[in-house]
């Protein structure tokens, strides 16, 4: 039992590595750090994010979930779905400490 749960982990950091070489062009800070990732399964192959973007408008969706799933589809994953919500709405908040030292915030 202990092997499969070190299994999971380990492909689950794998997706988080991949996704923190996802950045916010408009920002320059990863996805990760930005709280853009709500919610992320990982199993054998596959992978399921549940993710938002700053703004419903945001002009560079489409580019950010594409970088998504190459970034994914780069870390060996061959099944990826991503799931776009704006519930609850992404906030200022939700950026990691680090990233709100160095904007200022």
């Amino acid at each position: 039992m202990k092997r499969k749960i070190k299994i999971k982990a380990n492909l689950k950091e794998r997706a988080l590595n991949a996704l923190r070489n996802v950045i916010d062009p408009e920002i320059g800070a990863s996805i990760l750090d930005l709280g853009l990732i709500y919610d992320l399964k990982v199993e054998k192959d596959s992978v399921n994010v549940l993710m938002t973007l700053t703004s419903i408008s945001c002009p560079l969706g489409n580019y950010m979930i594409a970088e998504v799933e190459n970034k994914l589809r780069e870390a060996g994953f061959k099944n990826v779905v991503i799931k776009i919500t704006f519930d609850p709405p992404w906030t200022l908040e939700r950026m990691s400490k680090k990233l709100r030292k160095k904007l200022g915030i």
